[in-house]
């Protein structure tokens, strides 16, 4: 089987997968992220939307509304199992050290 070209997941990627979990547009992303990290993860705009520009295009998130101008992004059931696969990844790397 070839392998997907996103995985395995960027940081950032994990975060964005991980904050979408509930639907929200880019900057309460910006502030989960920076949340879920304990401030030690900044995405600028750019990085973030770059990087929705990739999920979207893999199905892994959707848009699933609009705030006035703030499109409200959402991860999608395969994302979820995108998200599983590398959790289960990282728990084994975990698991040799």
């Amino acid at each position: 089987m070839k392998k997907h070209p996103l995985l395995p997941l960027s940081e950032t990627m994990h975060y964005i997968l991980i904050a979408l979990q509930q639907p929200l547009h880019g900057y309460a992303m910006m502030q989960k992220i920076d949340e879920l990290s304990g401030g030690e993860v900044h995405l600028a705009a750019g990085t973030l939307y770059g990087a929705l520009d990739n999920l979207s295009k893999y199905d892994w998130i959707e848009q699933v509304g609009v705030e006035g101008r703030r499109k409200i992004y959402h991860i999608t059931p395969e994302g979820q199992r995108i998200l599983a696969v590398e959790k289960a990844r990282l728990i084994h790397l975990l698991s040799l050290y």
